[in-house]
């Protein structure tokens, strides 16, 4: 597996472009990616029971197992708008697919930022009369899905599969009211792989547990979270089939490409000046692992810790009692590996010292619960003022 420069265009077959549709920022706004065909469609969703009308319309382009293009704005997140919400997602489906001569039942709809608002129809038809297959702007994409993120989030990976080299492509935005069970998050991968729907969507099923569904910035679970691949098959590889070494390939490459795309996410949560990673040992299950794990880096009173440098590694046992379902009486507890329990007794450690570790733009939690073989690692971020001035301030 090789990361290379490149973006949501790389792989064989596809294209993308961005244009400022004028919806509410002075930037890029709308984007859009392309699949020369019809390519294998597999998403996941927020499990919000309040989930905004693209996720609704995009479970059926799911649903059909088929799609040929995403067209992404970045304003107006088109949630808690009602019927008229859904006539827009529909109208905005359609009038993508008449510019670009799709199937209409083969166009997905994303959207995110502000929730209420309905969609300015003028300015979504004006903005789809810009974009282009030929002339595209693909480095743009990356932008134009942007709210309050602060940088791109974007990835390129390849590896040889059935003799051919594959490239998977992944691009995301999410800053805050992150919390996936799939935030205001949405991520878009493509890949020239050759792999039927079904099992394409199995395997995206089985990495997002493991990637995106373990970052948290606030806890807040968004209305429009989102992540859709589409596998079109040019990279002339034999179709990819279960229980084969090409099977572990691009599953571990797929891995490799959400991971990467869940940490930027957790580093530019809003307002924050660190990545938290968590990684718990020694557990029952993975289960288990994977929820004390969240548990701890979605903790406030963690993040806050975090965010003054303050060793206060009470706050990490108390998030894993909470949530543990099992008695945890041997715990190992290093933080930036300094050791600060042993079998669940404090250990002398020098606190300046752990203090000034604690500045360091990246800080690893290691928990060892002496209680199984499995584990389970989380992201997220601390939590600073500058969080509460932007989400205090974000609607007006």
């Amino acid at each position: 597996m090789t990361e290379i420069k490149g973006n949501i265009a790389s792989p064989k077959g596809f294209v993308a472009d961005a244009t400022h549709a004028e919806l509410k920022f002075q930037k890029l706004d709308m984007g859009v990616i392309l699949s020369e065909v019809p390519a294998a469609v597999a998403g996941v969703f927020t499990t919000n029971k309040v989930s905004a009308a693209p996720v609704k319309l995009d479970k059926t382009v799911v649903a059909g197992g088929v799609a040929q293009a995403i067209i992404v704005n970045s304003a107006i997140a088109n949630a808690v708008t009602g019927e008229e919400g859904l006539i827009n997602a529909k109208k905005t489906q359609r009038l993508l697919a008449e510019k670009f001569d799709l199937d209409a039942k083969h166009v997905a709809v994303c959207s995110t930022g502000v929730i209420g608002k309905q969609l300015p129809m003028d300015k979504i038809a004006l903005g789809i009369s810009k974009l282009s297959a030929t002339n595209g702007h693909s480095d743009g994409f990356s932008e134009a899905i942007l709210t309050t993120d602060l940088v791109k989030k974007e990835i390129v990976y390849q590896v040889e599969l059935g003799g051919e080299v594959v490239t998977v492509a992944g691009v995301c935005k999410g800053s805050g009211m992150i919390h996936p069970n799939m935030a205001t998050m949405l991520g878009f991968i493509t890949t020239d792989a050759k792999i039927a729907q079904p099992l394409l969507q199995e395997i995206l099923s089985e990495v997002i547990e493991v990637t995106f569904n373990q970052i948290t910035v606030d806890g807040d679970t968004s209305t429009n979270d989102t992540v859709l691949v589409l596998a079109n098959g040019q990279a002339g590889n034999a179709e990819i089939t279960a229980d084969t070494a090409d099977y572990d390939g691009f599953k571990a490459v797929l891995a490799a490409v959400c991971q990467t795309l869940a940490k930027k996410i957790a580093a530019d949560g809003e307002g924050a000046t660190k990545l938290i990673e968590v990684n718990v040992t020694g557990a029952p299950d993975e289960l288990s692992a994977r929820m004390i794990a969240k548990h701890i880096v979605g903790s406030s009173l963690v993040k806050t810790a975090i965010f003054g440098a303050d060793p206060n590694w009470g706050r990490v046992i108390s998030a894993i009692g909470q949530v543990a379902p099992f008695e945890v009486p041997d715990i190992e507890l290093e933080i930036q590996s300094d050791l600060v329990l042993l079998h669940s007794t404090p250990v002398d450690f020098d606190q300046a010292e752990l203090s000034e570790k604690l500045k360091e733009k990246i800080v690893v939690i290691d928990v060892e619960l002496n209680n199984g073989d499995k584990s389970g690692t989380a992201w997220g971020c601390d939590l600073t003022y500058k969080y509460v001035e932007i989400n205090a301030l974000y609607h007006s």
